[in-house]
């Protein structure tokens, strides 16, 4: 096939973005032709490196390898093909940009670069990008870029990590100053994606590319004592973000359906006409263009897990803090203490009402699905 005939690829990952900042924002919600923003997308981690893994493989970290802080090396890449993977062996020149060499697979890419954490001239540095694989493109090649913006994690860092533990009552206790000080923080990062979707308009890239906006994981302002970021529990301001498939074609639409970041995957694949490769192991994933074209498509349930430091200074090496989730249900098995939680997200969205041991037929069917899903 004619090389000029492909779309390229651009997935730019916000790092931290909350869900209900996104739904708010003229930048992420934004009136380009062809953009599908899902609002009801689930990650496998509330945390970097095991969501991303997991978004870039189609498949949960309990099964590639990659399901705690602690394993991007244990990524099983000769059982797992990846995104990466399948372009370049599609011909496309592969390039990431990213703040750690932990957060996603190196396998697959051509340039795999990590930029100092102390970087704060995101957008300069990625319109250069930009501008590069433009020139590649116009010479014949295609190309996937991916791009990690680390703006929000960076400041959460400094302002929140090294200044509180996940017990603090100065952070809980001043939920209003930890709404102001994301609340910065997530203006500049859209600030950085505005500059960036300008420069892809600039450089005429919209028709001869697709273009994939997302964020790895929430952030929590203080909703649940235990948690003063993110990576300790399962509860949907960390777990439930957004991803934004913009590709000319389409009609602009808002797709509230639940969605999961291992189902991004083998949609973009399935967009591309790229067949699955038989001598890898089964996604978990599901193309979403069915969902996209207003198609049939059935609801997968989705796994989450993370690693709950609880008292510790840092988080266990196996996750110990599981969850399954429904558009409407939720429920949370907190393995470390064997406890279990419920909550009917439709009209509990903050997850408060724990309606565990109430009676509902929900708790046995999703507690069962869990221990299959655990189990893969």
């Amino acid at each position: 096939m004619d090389k000029k005939l492909k779309k390229n690829v651009i997935v730019i990952c916000i790092d931290g973005t909350r869900i209900d900042r996104a739904q708010k924002s003229k930048v992420i919600l934004n009136d380009l032709s062809g953009r599908i923003f899902f609002s009801n997308a689930i990650t496998y981690a509330p945390y970097t490196n095991s969501s991303m893994y997991a978004m870039f493989s189609g498949s949960y970290g309990n099964r590639n390898g990659c399901s705690s802080y602690w394993h991007s090396f244990k990524f099983n890449g000769t059982r797992f093909k990846t995104l990466t993977d399948y372009l370049h062996d599609s011909n496309y020149f592969t390039y990431a940009d990213i703040h750690s060499k932990l957060s996603i697979p190196k396998q697959g890419f051509d340039k795999y670069v990590v930029y100092d954490e102390s970087e704060n001239d995101y957008a300069d540095r990625h319109k250069d990008i930009i501008n590069k694989m433009k020139k590649l493109y116009d010479g014949g090649t295609n190309f996937f870029l991916y791009l990690h913006y680390d703006g929000i994690h960076k400041g959460i860092m400094n302002s929140v990590l090294k200044v509180y533990n996940n017990f603090s009552p100065d952070f809980f206790n001043n939920r209003l100053k930890n709404e102001r000080r994301y609340d910065d923080l997530f203006h500049d990062a859209e600030n950085y994606l505005q500059k960036l979707l300008d420069e892809i308009t600039v450089n005429d890239l919209w028709k001869d590319s697709i273009i994939l906006i997302l964020s790895d994981h929430g952030c929590s302002v203080g909703e649940k004592i235990g948690e003063r970021a993110y990576g300790s529990y399962c509860y949907d301001y960390t777990l439930k973000t957004f991803a934004s498939f913009i590709a000319l074609e389409f009609s602009k639409q808002e797709i509230s359906n639940q969605i999961r970041h291992i189902d991004l995957m083998p949609t973009i694949l399935d967009y591309l006409e790229i067949p699955l490769d038989l001598n890898y192991e089964s996604l978990d994933g599901h193309s979403l263009l069915p969902l996209i074209k207003n198609q049939h498509f059935e609801e997968s349930i989705a796994y989450s897990e993370t690693a709950n430091p609880l008292q510790g200074n840092a988080p266990p090496k196996k996750p110990n803090t599981k969850s399954v989730r429904t558009s409407k249900w939720k429920l949370i098995f907190n393995e470390h203490n064997n406890t279990r939680e419920l909550y009917n997200l439709q009209t509990d969205p903050s997850e408060e009402n724990n309606l565990i041991g109430t009676g509902l037929e929900i708790e046995n069917f999703l507690f069962d699905e869990l221990l299959k899903l655990q189990q893969n």
